[in-house]
This record gives C-alpha cells, structure tokens and sequence, in this order.
C-alpha cells in the first residue's frame, strides 16, 4: 500500500490535519489503536480529518479494519454559550473516569469563517481531565460545518471505540438552528442550560427541546441554587407539553439540576443517565438508531461528497464559475443556473 512521506517533527495534536503530511500503514495504525495506544488514536483522528485525496483513501482503509462497533455510550452535550459546558465535562468525566470508565471527550471547536482556524483550547480549559490515565480530549475545528459537530465526528466515535474507551463525550459548538446534528450520531443528547426563568425559556430553540433526552441546568450552587431549581422545574414542565417519544421510559425525557463546580447532582445525573441508556438497549432502541444514524450519515456523506467532486472536476468547476457570474449579473436565474448545471453533470 502506497505511503505518504514522513514529516520529520512531531505531529501536533492540535494542528489543522491538512497542514502536514502523514505517514502510515492502515493495518499497523489499526493494531496500535485497538492496543490501546493514545499517540495512534490521535493519529488516526488526524487522518481521518484530513480532506486529502490521498489521505482520505487511507482513512478509507483505516476504518474498514475497525473491529465491529462494541457497547460503549455515546453522549452528545449541547448548551448555551457561557453555561459551563467544558467546566461540566471535566467535573462528569473526572467521577466517571475515577470509578473506572475510559472517557474520551470529543469536543468541537467553531472554525473562523475568514482564516478557518480555530482556537481549540478545551484541553486547557479540562487540565485535570486531560492529564487523567483513563481519559483522552481531541478538540477538532467545525470547519463551516452546521450541525454543531465536525464532519468527521463520527468516524472520530468509532476510533475512540476501537481504541477501548466505552463512554463518548460529543461537545458541540454551542446551541443554534441546526446544532440536532449531534442527535444523529449519539445515543443520549444531554442539554446544559444555565439558571434562568421567565421569557428566556423562549430563547431555546424548540427543535432543541425536542431532541433533547435529559436537561441538566447547571450552576445549581451558592446564591444560584434557587434560582436553578426554580428553572429545573420551568423546563420540567416545558417538556411535559412535548410528544411523548415512543418507546421511550414514561418519565422521560426529564430535567435535573447539577453543579459542576461543587458536584452536587453529578452522580444522580449519571444514573438518570444509565436508567435510559440500560432501557435503550434492553428494548432494541439503541440497535435500531445506530442502523438508522448509519443510514444518514451514507445520505450525508453522498450529498457532501458530491458537491466536493462537482468543485474538483474542472470542467465542471468552470461551469460552476461561468454560472455564478451569470446569476451575479441577473442574466441567469438562480434555479435555472442549478438546473442547468444538474443536466450537464448527468448528461455527461
């Protein structure tokens, strides 16, 4: 299998993958991973990220060597900008990684729209937890992608489940329109809200709530407590008014409140957490999401891939310009551009 040339240095954890070059065998990668090795889990999240031709082929290999998914519990976590969300990940991760779970904490980073580089600083903001022997952190940039999750998130999941950690945190960017994405690839979506009452309960999307498994208003500590507590029971009662989702506990989905600076309700929040999780399993509605999730994820990455190949092929990409400059100048319909460039592509 043909390789890519070697960078000399070492490959930095929080660099952009596409800014060195990689050098791997797809089969010895695989082996280390599942050793349990965390330089070759982050190498190998390091591939995958890449949008190299080259490198995508690799990853391709990569993947298709993965052992078959096991049992591990994937979390997604969303919440507004300035709750505590990585403050909550360190404080859960640290209880949990402490009585025995490997936690790997996936946290995504939202990409600059004019440099497209982000900050990716959540293992400084979770020191105790980055430097914990049963936990790993990889914080990935968005890069422009919606949804609150990197495109590459769930390829990142089935590494973390190769590599043997059996609880996964996804941290999304923060709540927004389309912030459900990270719905479509965990087993469990937790929202992190701060005390609140009154009409900021409107400022929550409603598609959120919707998808939202279990609310957690954090900060429920010191002069905030009350506060929290009053807010737990608004959002309670919020939820009461949703559809109930079939197949789903009675008593679900349900709110609660935590501290993640004192601890107060972490451990009730991971029980709360496991009752659904154990349901989930035992009644067949984990098995039938993860088929369903696949299923999106194949239509998602046809549809990217798509547009990907219709800006590298340069006959196409030509057109593509040709268009735009026509729809710019109004000479050109918009809808009458894309149907145009859809008959030439198939045509072809």
């Amino acid at each position: 299998m043909r390789s890519i040339p070697s960078n000399t240095g070492r490959i930095p954890e929080n660099e952009s993958p596409d800014a060195f070059k990689l050098s791997v065998d797809p089969e010895t990668l695989c082996n280390e991973l599942t050793a349990g090795s965390r330089r070759a889990l982050a190498r190998a999240i390091t591939l995958v990220e890449s949008t190299r031709s080259e490198h995508r082929a690799l990853a391709r290999a990569l993947l298709a060597a993965l052992p078959a998914p096991g049992t591990s519990l994937r979390l997604g976590l969303s919440g507004t900008p300035g709750v505590g969300k990585s403050t909550f990940i360190e404080a859960f991760g640290m209880m949990c990684a402490d009585a025995g779970h490997k936690v790997a904490v996936l946290a995504v980073d939202p990409s600059s729209s004019r440099s497209g580089g982000s900050i990716l600083g959540d293992k400084t903001r979770m020191d105790r937890l980055s430097r914990h022997p049963n936990a790993f952190i990889r914080p990935s940039p968005s890069q422009s992608t919606l949804g609150g999750v990197a495109r590459r998130t769930r390829e990142a999941i089935a590494l973390c489940e190769a590599a043997g950690f059996d609880l996964i945190l996804i941290e999304t960017v923060g709540v927004g329109q389309s912030e459900t994405m990270v719905a479509e690839m965990t087993d469990i979506f937790l929202l992190l809200l701060a005390p609140a009452g009154g009409d900021e309960l409107q400022g929550v999307k409603r598609g959120i709530m919707e998808i939202a498994d279990i609310i957690l208003v954090n900060k429920a500590d010191g002069d905030l407590k009350t506060q929290a507590t009053r807010t737990c029971a608004d959002y309670a009662g919020a939820l009461r008014l949703l559809r109930k989702r079939d197949g789903d506990p009675e008593d679900y989905p349900l709110a609660r409140t935590v501290s993640a600076v004192t601890g107060d309700g972490l451990d009730e929040a991971w029980q709360t957490i496991q009752t659904l999780a154990n349901w989930r399993r035992e009644s067949g509605t984990t098995a039938a999401r993860r088929k369903d999730q696949a299923l999106t994820a194949f239509q998602r990455e046809v549809e990217t891939s798509l547009l990907s190949r219709l800006h590298d092929d340069p006959r196409t990409a030509a057109l593509w310009s040709d268009l735009q400059a026509q729809i710019a100048n109004g000479t050109r319909a918009p809808e009458e551009a894309a149907e145009h460039l859809l008959k030439t592509l198939f045509d072809r």
